[in-house]
């Protein structure tokens, strides 16, 4: 099992990655990040894409949806942006947020690299 700062750091080896974070999405918080940089506040990051997951969490509700959320992909024009849920044992309420280079990173590697890391990651 891996503790978060481990998890973040794996993250950050996949190919493309510009940074990640483990954020709360009820508070909108970070709890730990890395990368990022001038170009990629990952504390803003943090902050923006909980509102993006309580959208969608609201929206599966009102339409009655009996199912669960994997991970949301926003495709920028030079980036994508991933955010996985976590469903393993006390990481309710939790994501993991990646921002990807869109020329140097395979997505579906990335999302099979941040699965992996989900199943590690002990809270």
């Amino acid at each position: 099992m891996a503790n978060t700062e481990t998890s973040l750091k794996e993250a950050a080896q996949i190919e493309g990655a510009i940074g990640a974070a483990l954020v709360d999405y009820g508070s909108g918080m970070a709890l730990g990040i890395i990368g990022g940089g001038t170009d990629l506040d990952l504390n803003v990051a943090a902050a923006a894409n909980t509102d993006v997951v309580r959208a969608k969490l609201r929206a599966m509700e009102a339409l009655g949806l009996n199912d669960e959320i994997e991970d949301i992909l926003i495709t920028l024009g030079t980036q994508y942006h991933l955010i996985r849920l976590l469903k393993t044992r006390g990481g309710g309420g939790l994501f993991l947020y990646l921002a990807l280079d869109k020329n140097r990173a395979n997505l579906a590697m990335a999302r099979h690299h941040l699965k992996r890391i989900e199943t590690e990651l002990e809270i």
